[in-house]
């Protein structure tokens, strides 16, 4: 299916790799003009053909210095997509509530929650005056809160909010904000050495592949398995796509069927 999207433009944050890398891969297959913001630029990164800039999008100036660099290679802004997250992996985030100081907390919504605020901010300007859109990548852990790190769940759940707050004030001007919301996606936070999966595996006195392995059915998905980054992508393209101008301040959920209310 075409989407329409050929000679748009594009601002991927956290592009790095899983779900960032994947989104990227599919706007490019579309035709779309990418400039892909990332702490570290992958080989991977590279071979999308996206103009990939290495920024530390957790910083105040980070997300600023970003958007500046993609009106200068493309001209404009059709699509932001606030991908970058982290704070969810790695052995620490077992300890609850009381095992989170003041600075994990800090680093946890600079990345997840303010580096979506400050690359919103930068880019409306270009946004309303081409009629584009936002997409934020939020995570089903801001409906069910105490399902993960409550730092990392709750940036999420802010984050969540914040797009329906941007979608009631600028959708009378031309720009549409929409919240993707994945559950477990089969990405290095899972099956990496030093990601979530690897530390919940240790924890549980199992290998990393029986974990894997059995986990879907653990946490109720009715599909029996992770859900892939190309599904997320996809659903992306789909949100930035003329097929999907009637769709504002909606949150899709990707979850494989996990959230059983409605």
């Amino acid at each position: 299916m075409d989407l329409r999207l050929e000679g748009k433009t594009a601002v991927v944050t956290g592009a790095s790799r899983g779900i960032g890398l994947a989104i990227v891969s599919a706007l490019t297959a579309e035709g779309m003009r990418v400039v892909a913001g990332a702490r570290t630029v992958t080989p991977e990164l590279k071979e999308t053909g996206a103009t990939a800039v290495a920024v530390d999008l957790s910083t105040p100036g980070g997300p600023a210095e970003l958007i500046a660099r993609a009106g200068e290679e493309l001209g404009g802004i059709d699509l932001l997509v606030n991908n970058v997250g982290g704070g969810d992996g790695g052995a620490g985030q077992f300890d609850g509530f009381l095992g989170f100081d003041d600075e994990t907390w800090r680093q946890t919504y600079e990345l997840n929650f303010f580096s979506a605020v400050r690359a919103t901010r930068a880019a409306l300007p270009s946004l309303m005056e081409r009629g584009g859109s936002v997409v934020n990548l939020s995570s089903v852990g801001a409906r069910v809160p105490h399902s993960g790190p409550v730092p990392y769940t709750t940036a999420k759940a802010a984050l969540t909010a914040l797009g329906k707050a941007l979608a009631e004030e600028f959708g009378p001007k031309g720009v549409r904000v929409n919240t993707v919301s994945p559950g477990p996606v089969l990405t290095s936070l899972w099956n990496g050495p030093g990601g979530y999966g690897a530390a919940l595996a240790e924890r549980l006195g199992v290998p990393l592949e029986d974990l894997l392995a059995g986990l879907p059915s653990t946490m109720g998905t009715t599909t029996g398995r992770f859900v892939a980054p190309e599904e997320i992508a996809a659903l992306v393209a789909w949100l930035a796509s003329p097929y999907a101008a009637s769709v504002n301040g909606a949150d899709y959920v990707v979850d494989g069927g996990t959230i059983k209310t409605v």
